[in-house]
């Protein structure tokens, strides 16, 4: 898989109240998400290549909930159905829109347990050029973020990508099945 990190330095601590974040090669990302395989039919599949660079919170027949690979926030999970669906309403029957977002809600609910946002952001992005397959980004504000850096600003890739070591990712995902609702 193309990497999307370039080698520059972290972007100043002061965006994001400290977070230490990267640029991304935005350029890298277009080009596999829109040339390669759709990445969220790839992990559903199993395929190794992809399941190595998420961890998976919570898995049922139909949904998968992981932790973003591209994150802008701390804990962003991306909440999916299994199956490749485009339409976030028109392709979901008003029975299985109910279930994905019911499960975008308990994902939020463990997101808010673990890290304690001051706001959580509740988004379904994509495009039909890339990135098609219906997700939802459940991302939470840290307290403390200056006003001018929350909403769309926090949450844009241009403005960097957090890098966490594989330890930081395994221990948070570890903190968020834990705090996962039930049904």
């Amino acid at each position: 898989m193309d990497g999307a990190y370039t080698a520059e330095e972290p972007i100043g601590s002061n965006e994001l109240s400290g977070l230490d974040k990267r640029p991304m090669d935005l350029a890298a990302y277009e080009r596999r998400v829109r040339s390669g395989p759709c990445f969220l039919c790839a992990m559903a599949a199993d395929d190794p290549a992809y399941r190595r660079e998420h961890e998976v919170i919570h898995e049922d027949a139909e949904h998968m909930v992981f932790l973003a690979r591209w994150a802008t926030l701390p804990g962003t999970l991306l909440v999916a159905p299994k199956a490749h669906v485009e339409g976030v309403v028109r392709d979901l029957d008003e029975a299985a829109y109910a279930r994905l977002t019911l499960l975008v809600r308990r994902a939020a609910l463990a997101l808010e347990t673990v890290l304690r946002p001051e706001r959580t952001y509740l988004l379904s992005l994509g495009a039909q050029q890339g990135n098609a397959h219906v997700h939802w980004h459940v991302a939470g504000l840290p307290p403390g973020v200056p006003y001018e850096q929350q909403q769309y600003h926090a949450l844009m890739a241009e403005n960097g990508v957090l890098e966490p070591t594989r330890e930081e990712k395994a221990a948070l995902a570890d903190r968020l099945r834990a705090a996962f609702p039930g049904p």
